[in-house]
Order: structure tokens, then sequence, then C-alpha cells
């Protein structure tokens, strides 16, 4: 009679997910993506008024992704210990303080000063703080782990996908109709602060009504073993047949990916469209990004599973890349918008998969620290993959799609080699990276 007792109380169940603290972690991956997207379309512009060269506006665009490739894991290993719940509250109160601190930066004029700092520099220090504060993303997907079942973790892990859509459908329209018409010479500051308030308000709902996911089994198993460096973490994940292997096909994703990100905007250039016509196609991705996470990522994800859902998005991604390419070719607009959305939907069928895989083959107490050893890996793809998209674009316009096509290539062949590492005889425990 004793042996029921004991099971229940080293394997607890996973209790069902609470609707209101899901809602609470959309939001708040919502409003950091939501704050990126208005910002980011209007860096160029900044770039241009306050006179800075291409090499420091790189360094500025890149400053964010940077930020959450060195501190996303520090984050996640953080909640491992405290909790998820303080971590998410003081990330949110960062980004709060960053984006207020941006719309002042912009408002000092390019010849303005504070603290004997000019207008460059502090907005240096407002997108390094932003992207530290942002790498808390990796705490939202070990909240959603905990509160998840297994049948349901990538389900839910397309939360954090369908967040990222929204914010990136509406920061370009929010950030585009606050530079409409105004004096290029003064970029407003109201951007800064729409996405400060929106982050206070999150913040301030997450201390009032967001509970705490950690059982007291898991806090207790947390306090030991945290002693390893980053470096060495992550290297002792990539040796683990599965979290490795996923690790990876999740690099070489994302970094396809952030080179068509990154280089879109030229390719609707070649195609003569204007600046606002390049927002609204934008928008339109971040539309697909989240009608396709949000409904039929966690509709097919229980019926397929994490390997086929992954497989059909490297895939189909791999296919959308080569036809973009094909599309600055033919310079049609029309063709654009038809293939655009393969690409999309192949990139929100993988990128959650991944997730769900690496946080299904963590033990408990590590899921945490190796969410946010995948997140500093995309960060690091999102870092490089603008370089080389970019550095591609010299050489045809077509160039960046067709080399990300041949990354996906490898990202499929690795993400094929799972189906055999997942059906492999193992330990009930899944793997430890650590």
């Amino acid at each position: 009679m004793t042996a029921p007792e004991t099971v229940e109380s080293t394997s607890p169940p996973t209790p069902p997910a609470p609707r209101k603290a899901l809602a609470i972690i959309f939001v708040t991956v919502f409003i950091d993506l939501l704050g990126f997207g208005i910002v980011l379309p209007l860096l160029p512009r900044y770039g241009e008024a306050f006179d800075a060269s291409g090499m420091t506006l790189g360094l500025l665009m890149s400053s964010f992704s940077a930020m959450q490739f060195l501190f996303a894991p520090l984050w996640g290993r953080l909640s491992d210990r405290i909790g998820r719940r303080p971590v998410l509250i003081v990330g949110l109160a960062g980004s709060t303080f960053f984006y207020a601190l941006f719309g002042i930066a912009t408002s000092l004029g390019k010849d303005g000063t504070m603290l004997g700092l000019g207008v460059i520099t502090w907005l240096f220090i407002t997108r390094i703080g932003a992207g530290i504060a942002g790498a808390t993303i990796s705490t939202a997907q070990a909240y959603i782990a905990d509160v998840t079942g297994p049948k349901e973790r990538t389900k839910g892990m397309a939360l954090i996908g369908a967040a990222f859509g929204i914010g990136f459908t509406f920061g370009p329209l929010i950030g585009a109709g606050f530079v409409w018409g105004a004096d290029p010479t003064q970029p407003p500051p109201m951007p800064g602060y729409v996405a400060a308030f929106l982050s206070g308000m999150a913040m301030l709902w997450a201390i009032t009504s967001l509970p705490e996911s950690l059982s007291t089994q898991t806090e207790q198993l947390t306090t030991h073993g945290h002693g390893l460096n980053q470096l060495r973490r992550l290297g002792s994940a990539l040796s683990k047949p599965i979290i490795g292997v996923t690790l990876m096909s999740s690099f070489l994703t994302i970094l396809a990916f952030a080179q068509f990100e990154s280089t879109l905007s030229l390719l609707t250039e070649h195609l003569g469209l204007d600046l606002t016509w390049n927002f609204l196609i934008f928008a339109y991705i971040g539309l697909i990004l989240t009608v396709v996470q949000a409904g039929v990522v966690r509709r097919l994800a229980p019926k397929l599973g994490e390997f086929r859902m992954a497989m059909i998005g490297v895939t189909t991604l791999t296919v959308g890349l080569l036809l973009v390419g094909l599309t600055g070719l033919a310079q049609s607009l029309a063709l654009l918008m038809a293939v655009v959305p393969l690409t999309v939907i192949g990139f929100s069928f993988a990128n959650p998969s991944f997730q769900a895989l690496l946080s299904l083959n963590s033990a408990a107490d590590e899921q945490g620290g190796t969410l946010g050893i995948g997140q500093s890996v995309s960060a690091l793809a999102r870092i490089a993959g603008p370089v080389i998209g970019l550095s591609l674009k010299d050489l045809h316009i077509s160039a960046p799609y067709w080399v990300a096509a041949g990354i996906m290539t490898l990202a499929w062949a690795m993400t094929w080699s799972l189906k055999s590492r997942l059906q492999a005889p193992r330990n009930s425990q899944p793997e430890q990276t650590a």
C-alpha cells in the first residue's frame, strides 16, 4: 500500500496548466517582442539622424541579441534556484526601465548629452540593458515546462512563438505609426515610452497575479550541481546524443531564418517597394507566425509528436528559402507574397518542436539551464545570421536565401538523425546536461 504513495511523492503528476498563469507568461514574452519589434525598425533611422557609421549601427543592432546570448543561461539557472516568478518580474522591471531610457535618449537630439554621454552611447546602454532584461524568455519556457505535461509541452512552447508572432506583427506597425511624418533629424521618443508603459503594466500584472511554478521538490533538487561555468555546460550539453543534436539543428534553423529576416527589407527594396510596403510585409510575416503557432501547431503537435513536427518544419523552411531566392530573380511581389508563408510556416513548426525536445529530454531540475542554453544558441544564431546574410547580399540579392537553404539541408539531415536516437532504448530519466 505504500508503493503508490512513494511513486506519487517522488514523481508527482503534472498539474493542469493554469490559464491565468500561462496568459501572464504569454503577455510577458509578447511585451518583450513587441518592444523589440517597435524599436528594431527604427534603428536605421536613428543611425541616420545621429550620424552613426554603418559599423556602429551594426553593433547597435546586434547588441540586444548578444546580451541574450550571454544572459539567457544565467537567468535560466537562477530561476532553477530561486523560482521562475522573481526572475520574470525582474526582467519586466528591466525592460520597463531601459525602454523608458531609450525614449529619453532619443529626445536629446543629435548633439544632446546626458551625464556627459552622447546619444549613441545611451542608445547602446538601452539596447544592452533591454537585451539583458529580455533574456528571461528561457525562464518563461521553463515556466511553461513546469505547468504542462509531456503531451502538452509542444503546445505550451508554441505560446512563445505566438507571442513572438503577435509582437512582430504589431511592433513594426506601431513603430511605423510613430515615425510617419516625423522630422527625420529628430526621431520621436514615443515608441520607447509606449514599450516602457506596456512592460510596466505586464510587470504589475505579474506581481499581483503570477504564481510560482516550481514545486518544493524541484527547488530542493536545484540546490545541487550548479557550480560549473557556462562554457562547460554548453560542452556537456552538446555531448549528449539527443540534446546536442537538437541544439545544433535548432542553431542551423535559426541561423538560416535570421538570414531571411535580416535581408528581407533589402529584397523588398530590390522589388521596388517603399518603406510602408516593407512594414506591411513584416506585419504579414508576424500574422502568419501568430496564426500558425497559436492555432495550427498547438492542434497538430499532440497528434504528430515533436520529431515529425520538426521534420515537417525543416523541410518546408528549406523549400521556402529556395523559392524566396527565385523571387529575387523573377522580381515579382506576387511570388514573394505567395512563398513567404512557406518559410514562416516551416520555422513555426520547427522552432517550438526543438524547444520541446530539449525540455522533454532534460531532467526536471535541469530544464531552466537546458532551455537557457537553447536560448543562448538561438541568440548566437541571430547574431551571426544577419552578418552572413548581409555579406552575401553583395554577391547577389538571392544569395542569402540559397545559402540559407543549403544550411537548412544540413539541419534536415541532423534532425532526421534524431529519429534513431529518440527510438533507441535509454533510461527512464532524461539526459542530464550538467
